[in-house]
């Protein structure tokens, strides 16, 4: 599968979208990951369904943009997203509106979880974002980038996280259970990405190559 490039005069636009894209993602997850569910029988959180939407993003941007834009992407993201997500964790804690009165008092709790969420946050997506090069220069089939990309990153990205965010924690559930609900949040993940992901990503990569292809034709018909 093969795409084009995207025009310079465009690459920026797109770059401010998927920053916003990003920290729009980590801020859901960073609340979503703080409301346990259990599934069959094993403990999670619902985190796990909204932060592959990162990885979707992150390798459509190194096959349209490249890997340095895909790199641009990640730091530009990942201070903002570590003080939104404080502020809305903080505001949402567990599941229910505080009052902006709670922004007044240092949580660490929350801090931790938005700390955690940043140094995952960069640590996945760099791994995720030099797998996928690798492996798209490597292999003619165009799913194996992002699988092997979702497999290794998120691995990662899941590790990091929950080893710093619960680890000895303050809440006893989290700090019981962390193990089983990190191992548990990897396989959701994983699942959701191979078998919904990275089908979205071969749909939306051809979707937005045939709109990319039309609108390079228009110029050289006229």
């Amino acid at each position: 599968m093969t795409s084009p490039s995207v025009p310079q005069s465009r690459a920026s636009f797109y770059l401010a979208l998927l920053v916003a894209f990003h920290i729009l993602v980590i801020i859901a997850s960073n609340y979503l990951v703080q409301l346990p569910i259990e599934l069959f029988g094993f403990h999670s959180t619902w985190g796990a369904f909204s932060f592959p939407f990162i990885f979707l993003a992150t390798d459509l941007t190194v096959r349209l943009i490249g890997k340095a834009p895909a790199r641009r992407v990640i730091l530009r993201a990942m201070v903002p997203a570590l003080v939104v997500s404080y502020i809305v964790s903080v505001l949402f804690h567990e599941g229910g509106f505080n009052g902006f009165g709670a922004l007044a008092e240092f949580n660490t709790f929350v801090f931790r979880i938005a700390f955690a969420s940043f140094a995952a946050y960069v640590l996945g997506q760099l791994l995720d974002v030099r797998v996928f090069d690798r492996m798209r220069r490597g292999y003619v089939q165009w799913w194996v980038a992002p699988a092997a990309s979702a497999v290794l990153g998120q691995a990662l990205d899941t590790l990091a996280f929950f080893g710093i965010a619960f680890w000895r924690s303050s809440n006893p559930f989290m700090a019981a259970h962390w193990g089983e609900i990190a191992a548990v949040d990897y396989a959701i993940k994983l699942a959701v990405s191979l078998l919904l992901f990275v089908p979205m990503y071969g749909v939306a990569l051809n979707a937005i190559v045939r709109v990319m292809k039309r609108r390079d034709a228009v110029p050289a018909a006229a």
